[in-house]
């Protein structure tokens, strides 16, 4: 194994992976994550152009210490919005079984970073389909008020000891299918575990 499985834990209660046309000795999964939240940044980005686009030209012309120089936070935010947007576009998580080889690659990557993590298939002892125990809100000042953990469906690889990585999250029956068609392409025996259960530890 080459990488570090916790580097694929997901902090979301879903992931989503869309399959992509690939040969009859592999299956590719792709995900891209935050494209409405950057189509949302991205609007009101362009609608903050029209107050931005002005007060810059006017900082330019009058200077800071202008009454219109207090206004700076305004093409401040629109820069801050446009990278936000660039970085959510560039959200994306790759799965490659191959069968040839004998390798299952991971990859997650980023604006500003980019993870890969490669296993043998002997490594892998079987697919897991069950509940990941996900959780919603913050913790504030290192305290766990406020977060509330939920079950979420998930499938992953369990390796050797009690280690696993996180594949998919998801509802319905896509996340069945997928474990059954990632089973029978790894030839791997497909454990379902019954709500309710403890989740998998994952890469520790």
């Amino acid at each position: 194994m080459t990488g570090d499985p916790r580097h694929f834990e997901s902090i979301g209660n879903r992931l989503g992976f869309r399959p992509v046309p690939s040969g009859d000795d592999e299956i590719r999964l792709v995900w891209r994550g935050g494209r409405f939240p950057a189509l949302l940044c991205l609007g009101i980005a362009c609608f903050l152009l029209l107050l931005s686009v002005p007060v810059f030209r006017a900082i330019l012309a009058q200077g800071l210490d202008s009454a219109v120089g207090n206004l700076w936070y305004f093409p401040a935010m629109n820069v801050v919005l446009f990278g936000v947007v660039v970085f959510l576009l560039t959200l994306k998580r790759v799965i490659r079984i191959d069968r040839l080889a004998g390798k299952v690659h991971l990859s997650r990557s980023s604006l500003f970073m980019r993870r890969r993590l490669t296993l043998e298939f002997d490594e892998v002892r079987a697919v897991r389909l069950g509940e990941d125990q996900v959780y919603s809100g913050f913790a504030v000042a290192g305290s766990t008020a406020g977060q509330k953990s939920f079950p979420a469906r998930s499938l992953r690889l369990l390796l050797a000891g009690s280690r696993s990585v996180l594949l998919d999250r998801g509802g319905g029956r896509r996340l069945d299918e997928l474990a059954a068609r990632i089973g029978r392409f790894m030839d791997k025996p497909v454990e379902g575990v019954p709500p309710g259960s403890p989740p998998a530890s994952g890469g520790g």
